[in-house]
């Protein structure tokens, strides 16, 4: 009888996941496992909206399995030790899985690569986390495309797989230990937000079928809107792959009209083929010399706290500690901020972002701030996105800022956005910091 291992990472559902469809097709019993590695639980203390987003993805899926003769195994340790002793006790001679882009993804390939082999245990890998494999398209030049736009064109025609349908049924051993799911004490310090989105696959198609029947329509006129809120808030399952992005595409096509959209799942794929070709980004500057940082001296601080006197700013650093969730034009306007008014290094920022985003995707994370600093793949490295003339453009109103600076909500119309503009007795009333900077031009 043929027993096979389906380790899940990233792609913590049924539908649309190649690794798991192989396993079922190809074995009697499969054990779909997940290995909660002490490597990223120790590296990673300060991050409990996004766990707290990936324990009820894995409750999900474990009640998912268990609706298809199956549970969840879970274990944490050593994610290789755990998957090599996991293959012995259920007698599995192969282990299935989706492929990854990360340094220490890539480095988990290797090392239970070697595992396996030396265990007499297959290792199969599968693409799912991208809708294009990462290293699929390259340029005539290069071993992975360093501009978008040629990459974008190269995306867009390139053929795609047809989603799968999820297995009616995952038949696993009967004498199993499926281990328990830890509770969020467990893996971090403090509590997540308490507005987060709910996580798993189900909560994620029910999303998305919702955004394309009733959201979607003005997405392209609204996506930038800063008060409309109207993004899809799919990025999230998107990260933890409780939605494939490869269906994702294959629905707003069939749907129509979402071609902006399209260009952001390209965004998101572009990214991850970067990493997957340059995984040591993650910590350094893509292009190097671009750049002389200065120090923060006390600024670092006033804009994670939001206290940079600047409002459009420091509505998008409230949100994001106070919400989990930054939309896309907040944080390319904050990352400006950090790195072009203040001339502060990107990579402080990034670990912000990492810490309080509950979609906090390393390929994206890093690739965009990297963007906006003009260290990576940005063919205008020194362009700056005005605070003011970005809040006049995108809260027109104000009513993103008195939404998140409520010491600021009484001032009427667009001068919210120049607080320091205001008269003398009204600016010494409001409880708000001068500006940290005179404004870029």
């Amino acid at each position: 009888m043929k027993t096979s291992i389906v380790l899940f990472t990233r792609d913590l559902r049924l539908h649309d996941h190649p690794a798991l469809r192989a396993a079922t097709q190809q074995s009697d019993q499969v054990v779909p496992a997940f290995v909660f590695d002490e490597r990223l639980i120790e590296g990673r203390p300060g991050t409990p909206n996004r766990l707290s987003f990936l324990l009820e993805s894995l409750r999900d899926l474990d009640r998912s399995l268990r609706e298809r003769s199956s549970a969840l195994v879970t274990r944490r340790g050593d994610v290789v030790e755990e998957l090599i002793r996991l293959a012995r006790d259920c007698g599995a001679d192969r282990v299935f899985m989706s492929e990854d882009v990360s340094g220490y993804a890539q480095d988990r390939s290797r090392r239970l690569l070697r595992a396996c082999d030396a265990a007499d245990v297959a290792l199969r890998t599968f693409e799912g986390v991208t809708v294009v494999p990462p290293g699929e398209l390259t340029p005539q030049s290069g071993d992975h495309y360093r501009v978008f736009t040629p990459y974008w064109r190269a995306w867009r025609a390139a053929g795609k797989r047809d989603p799968l349908a999820a297995p009616r049924n995952v038949r696993s051993p009967g004498r199993l230990r499926a281990g328990r799911l830890p509770r969020l004490s467990d893996l971090t310090r403090g509590a997540a937000a308490g507005d987060l989105p709910k996580g798993g696959e189900t909560a994620g198609r029910e999303r998305l079928t919702r955004w394309l029947r009733n959201g979607s329509r003005r997405y392209a006129e609204l996506a930038d809107d800063l008060p409309a809120d109207a993004t899809s808030h799919l990025s999230a399952y998107l990260h933890f792959g409780c939605l494939s992005a490869n269906e994702v595409l294959a629905r707003i096509d069939r749907h129509g009209g979402l071609e902006d959209f399209a260009r952001q799942l390209c965004w998101r794929d572009f990214h991850h083929q970067v990493m997957a070709a340059r995984p040591d980004i993650a910590r350094s500057d893509y292009r190097k010399g671009r750049r002389r940082w200065t120090s923060p001296r006390g600024r670092l601080d006033a804009w994670k706290e939001g206290r940079t006197g600047y409002p459009i700013v420091d509505a998008g650093m409230r949100q994001l500690a106070e919400h989990g969730f930054l939309p896309n034009r907040a944080r390319l306007i904050v990352a400006s901020f950090l790195t072009k008014s203040l001339g502060i290094d990107w990579r402080p920022g990034a670990i912000r972002f990492e810490r309080f985003l509950d979609d906090g995707d390393l390929a994206n994370n890093v690739g965009n701030w990297q963007w906006v600093a003009g260290t990576g793949n940005d063919t205008r490295p020194n362009r700056v996105l005005n605070p003011i003339r970005q809040a006049h453009r995108f809260d027109p109103d104000g009513a993103y800022v008195r939404r998140l600076v409520p010491e600021l909500a009484k001032i009427e119309g667009q001068a919210i956005h120049q607080p320091w503009k205001l008269d003398p007795e009204v600016r010494a009333g409001l409880d708000y910091p001068e500006p940290l900077v005179e404004p870029p031009g």
